[in-house]
Order: C-alpha cells, then sequence, then structure tokens
C-alpha cells in the first residue's frame, strides 16, 4: 500500500512536473488563453463517457446483478477509472471492477467473462478505429513514414483477437500444456484440479457472455465507440481551445500511442510516458509552449480530473473491501 502511494506522488509529479519543462515561463501565458468554458464542455464528455460505459456495464451483465441501476453502475465505473489512474499499470482496475461486481452477487467467473468482453469489445473498437486512421494516412498523404505507428498497434490488436479466438475453441489442448507446465513445476494435484476447473468456469461464463443477443452485444459496441470517440476527442479540443489547427484523426494516434507507452514508465495513469511521447509527437505541428499547455490540459482531464472524481467514489464503494482483501493477503 505503501509503495502504491509513492508512486502515484511520482506519477503525479511526472504529470505536471514534463509539461512544466518542456513548456518553459510560455506555458502559463498558453494556459490562462484557454477557454474555461471549453474545459468545463470537456468535463462534460468525461462524465457522458462514463456513463456510457455505466450502461454498457448494466447490457453486459443482462439481469444478472439484480436491479443494477445507473447510478451504482456509474460508481462501479468511475470507482474502476479511479483505480486504473492510481495503481501502476492499471493493474487496480480490473481487481477493483471484479470485487465490486462480487459485492453485487455476481459469481467471480461471470464478473471475469464480463470483464474479458467488454475488453475484446474495446479492442474490436480500435481495431475499427486503426483502419481508419490508416485509410485518411493514405488518402490525405499525411507522412507516409508514419504508416508503421498505425500497422503496428493493428497487427498487434488483430493478432490478440485472433489468438483469444483460437484459444477459446482449442481449449483442451491450452488446458493439458498447462498442467504439464504446473506438473514440472510440482504444483499439488489438488490445486492444479482446482485451476483447471477455474478455467473451465470462466470459459462457460465468457461463452455465455458472448451469447448475448446480437442487438444487445452492437449496442455494447456501439457505446464502447461512443465512449472512446469522445475520449480521444480531448487532446483536439485542448490543442484548437489554444487556437491551433491540427486534424482529428492525428490527435487521435498520438492519444493511443502515448497511453501505450505510459504503460511502459510503470508510473499510475502512464506519467512520464505519455507526456514525453505526446510531446514528441507533437513537436513537429507546435511550438513547445502550445504542445506542453495542450498536453497538461489533456492531463488533467484525463488523468487528475479521473483522480479526484473517482477517489471518493471508489473509498464509499470498494475501498473496506479492498483493505480486507490487502490485510487478508497480508496475513
Amino acid at each position: 500500500m505503501k509503495r502504491t502511494s509513492w508512486l502515484l506522488g511520482a506519477g503525479l509529479i511526472a504529470a505536471l512536473g514534463i509539461p512544466l519543462l518542456l513548456g518553459g515561463p510560455g506555458l502559463f501565458a498558453q494556459l490562462r488563453s484557454f477557454p474555461q468554458d471549453r474545459l468545463v464542455f470537456m468535463l462534460a464528455l468525461v462524465l457522458i463517457g462514463w456513463n456510457l460505459n455505466a450502461l454498457r456495464l448494466r447490457l453486459l451483465l443482462a439481469g444478472r446483478a439484480g436491479r443494477l441501476g445507473q447510478p451504482r453502475a456509474l460508481g462501479i465505473v468511475m470507482s474502476t477509472e479511479f483505480a486504473y489512474c492510481a495503481t501502476p499499470g492499471g493493474t487496480g482496475g480490473p481487481l477493483t471492477l471484479l470485487t465490486l461486481l462480487v459485492r453485487q452477487g455476481i459469481r467471480p467467473a461471470q464478473a471475469s467473462a464480463v470483464f474479458a468482453v467488454d475488453q475484446l469489445i474495446d479492442m474490436l473498437f480500435f481495431i475499427f478505429a486503426l483502419v481508419g486512421v490508416a485509410l485518411y494516412v493514405f488518402f490525405e498523404a499525411v507522412d507516409l513514414q508514419i504508416g508503421w505507428l498505425v500497422g503496428v498497434p493493428l497487427l498487434l490488436l488483430s493478432g490478440g483477437l485472433v489468438f483469444l479466438g483460437l484459444l477459446l475453441r482449442h481449449y483442451s489442448p491450452v488446458l493439458k500444456v498447462t498442467d504439464t507446465w504446473l506438473c514440472k513445476l510440482r504444483v499439488r494435484s489438488r490445486t492444479r484440479v482446482r485451476f483447471a476447473r477455474r478455467l473451465l468456469h470462466f470459459r462457460s461464463a465468457l461463452l455465455a457472455t458472448l451469447r448475448l443477443p446480437l442487438h444487445t452485444l452492437g449496442l455494447a459496441f456501439l457505446l464502447s465507440a461512443g465512449h472512446w470517440l469522445l475520449r480521444y476527442s480531448l487532446l483536439y479540443l485542448a490543442i484548437t481551445g489554444l487556437g491551433q489547427e491540427i486534424d482529428w484523426a492525428w490527435t487521435f494516434l498520438v492519444q493511443m500511442l502515448s497511453m501505450a507507452a505510459g504503460q511502459l514508465s510503470f508510473l499510475p495513469g502512464g506519467a512520464g510516458g505519455a507526456e514525453l511521447t505526446s510531446s514528441a509527437l507533437l513537436a513537429p505541428m507546435l511550438a513547445k509552449q502550445q504542445a506542453a499547455a495542450a498536453i497538461l490540459i489533456w492531463r488533467f482531464v484525463t488523468y487528475y480530473f479521473y483522480l479526484m472524481a473517482g477517489a471518493p467514489v471508489f473509498l464509499a464503494l470498494a475501498g473496506r473491501s479492498l483493505r480486507h482483501l490487502w490485510r487478508s493477503r497480508q496475513a
């Protein structure tokens, strides 16, 4: 717990310090010129995105969580987003979501399946989005040398989706190989059987979730697309709010690559890596002060605001359960 707190503090300092160093004294003049109504509009888009995710969660649960209303689902989403931003690599996000779903009466295998389908829908959206960005780069003749920035993530996401599909279809060989590895590691037979049983329960719950009506899954995909389109418009709004012109498709790519690079920094919220990557990608188009101001505004909305708004909700819904879980593991 103390280590996570130290890392969160380091992340907050990095997310603020790097733009300040890059922008220099001229950064504050850029920030003062940013319209306040634009900032309020960006925060409103975040709230709308959270509500879209809450509605998607309710659709995927398909009544298995009882009478889960929109306010409660919104609280779960905000707590999960807070945990993503407050832990290294976002590792606390899935744990928070699964804990809160189990408290709603969902079996662990079903909760894991809902989370997995949620991630699959996001992956599918990003594949379509990257194809769209690739077509834009090609037809608009934007620098074709940046094609690898689009091609590599597209290849990785497509490969991951195909791999997961094969894993679900050919699960028996996977179980055999896994059991062989565990046997070589001298894991007890009872533990191996229990692990295999949990995997089978998870697979059954995952297939049951994927067998939801097509219109339900389609609506969940549209809600996912709406959330990500809103969230990935925030950098564009920050830059245009500073009076600069830039293509929305380029800001989409900058945000996606920056957040991916942020996972390598091992600081909560991708702090450090996200700021450095986005500043490098925006450098050819914006002056240093403008790029630093845009990054600081963007990170305030997508990092600091996530922490400030999500912290009280997280403490109210998940704080006691996760503290109990942490203490039991320590014991």
